[in-house]
């Protein structure tokens, strides 16, 4: 996934070599060799992260940073601090500016390029998050809901490490300021408190005897219960290979030992605010937009919702020069099925089938009920290309789902048609959506059950999948 990535360091070379490194992993890159002069880049176009220096003349990093975490237009925005810097009392001073990461120079690129794709995917959450709440009108974070966003006194911690003396310095110090943590060196028995517990942070040691500490994070990610919940590891200071594992598999942070207690305090604090946040957006979201937006038959957004948001999507992604995807599922031969079988079994497909389909997409992914069995999906930072390969994945799974319908004897045969579309610099919401029809069309029209892609020059751009 490319972002837009901006560099701020007063020293020319060094602009220059990150710069070249960012653009040969394909990342668009934009520069400011001061504070001020990278606020002001800032206000003209919003960056999906900054790589900031914190020795400056006239305004350091650590001021630029308290400014753009003090603007409401730019606090989502993820800084990274770089620089030759190694006391631990500068990243924690980073970190209580609002820093997301403290990286060290010389930088290790493996480590820094995982750091920013874990950090894009953050913030692409957030965003999507903050999005559907305009399209719904009522959107909007209270005093209220900022003053407890900032308190995190409360906030309930899961520590999984074998380390006695590692963890009780940790539990303390958390204590210390108002939060509840529980301890366990076993990860089955994390994994039990977790299903019962609501937590706000996950920290998990890569050193357990019985576990490398990711697979159980990877557990952690794969649940509904802690799918949103932040994960923190603890590992060690040479081990960037197992680091850049973990981030790309969706750790939020880390630790390296041995820890400091200051530092413990600043990234926890970080992690449960980001949480409160995030769900403060989806509580603000869901209580207002619930009854009026969402198909009470699929559990799907519905058809008005859809038309208002996929407008707010496009306009985003194009003026942002990102990639959007739509793809439209039809079932087969649906009338068939309430013909043959009656319209309450008819109902209980269309109730199965969005189940099937969410578990192949991503949490970002926008789907709705277009109209009787259609379904629309919408894939933002999503190629042409990538979407295809989705939506044969959805095709598979709902091919092979056995739709075992009471009082049926037997199961009954289900398969949909796909059409898919990618917006473009000067597309609108109706050329998109019709060039996905397009694509449906064909679908339908030589056999079903089967994917197209169509570009908006109408010619079929990925073979029909099989």
């Amino acid at each position: 996934m490319s972002a837009r990535v901006l560099v701020v360091d007063d020293v020319l070379p060094n602009v220059k070599l990150l710069e070249a490194k960012l653009k040969s992993e394909y990342y668009e890159v934009t520069t400011a060799q001061s504070g001020i002069e990278a606020l002001e880049n800032v206000k003209k176009r919003i960056p999906d992260i900054i790589l900031l220096d914190v020795m400056m003349p006239d305004m350091d990093g650590f001021e630029t940073c308290r400014r753009l975490k003090s603007d409401p237009e730019t606090a989502d925005i993820p800084v990274v601090m770089v620089t030759a810097l190694t006391d631990v009392g500068d990243r924690v001073q980073g970190l209580n500016f609002g820093a997301d990461d403290f990286l060290t120079k010389p930088i290790n690129d493996l480590a820094l390029f995982a750091r920013i794709r874990s950090l894009v995917r953050l913030k692409g959450m957030t965003d999507e998050l903050k999005l559907r709440g305009k399209t719904g009108l009522q959107f909007g974070i209270s005093d209220e809901i900022n003053s407890r966003i900032n308190d995190t006194r409360g906030a309930k911690i899961l520590i999984v490490d074998e380390d006695v003396a590692e963890s009780q310095q940790i539990g303390n110090k958390l204590r210390e300021i108002g939060m509840h943590v529980d301890v366990t060196p076993d990860p089955p028995k994390a994994v039990g408190m977790s299903e019962q517990f609501d937590y706000d942070l996950i920290i998990v040691s890569t050193q357990l005897s019985s576990d490398d500490g990711l697979h159980l994070c990877t557990h952690f990610r794969s649940q509904e219960r802690t799918r949103n919940t932040p994960l923190l590891i603890i590992i060690d200071d040479n081990n960037t290979e197992l680091l850049v594992k973990g981030l790309d598999m969706g750790i939020n942070d880390y630790l390296i030992t041995p820890i400091d207690s200051n530092e413990v305090v600043a990234r926890t604090k970080i992690q449960v605010r980001r949480k409160r946040y995030q769900d403060a957006l989806r509580s603000s979201h869901e209580k207002s937009m619930y009854m009026a937006v969402m198909d009470g038959l699929t559990n799907l957004y519905n058809r008005q919702y859809f038309d208002m948001h996929i407008e707010m999507m496009l306009r985003s992604h194009i003026s942002q020069a990102k990639p959007l995807s739509f793809m439209l599922i039809d079932v087969d031969h649906f009338k068939k099925i309430n013909d043959t079988y009656g319209h309450l079994c008819g109902d209980e497909v269309l109730r199965r089938i969005p189940m099937i389909m969410i578990r192949n997409i991503r949490p970002t992914d926008f789907a709705a009920r277009y109209g009787g069995e259609e379904i629309a999906v919408v894939m933002p930072n999503t190629t042409l290309s990538q979407a295809a390969d989705v939506a044969e994945r959805i095709r598979k799974s709902i091919e092979g789902y056995p739709f075992n319908l009471a009082g049926e004897g037997g199961a009954i045969k289900c398969t949909v048609s796909i059409g898919v579309s990618s917006s473009t610099q000067n597309d609108n919401t109706s050329q998109l959506i019709s060039r996905a029809d397009k694509a449906l069309y064909h679908v339908k029209n030589t056999g079903r059950n089967r994917v197209a892609a169509f570009s908006d020059s109408g010619t079929k751009v990925s073979s029909d999948k099989r």
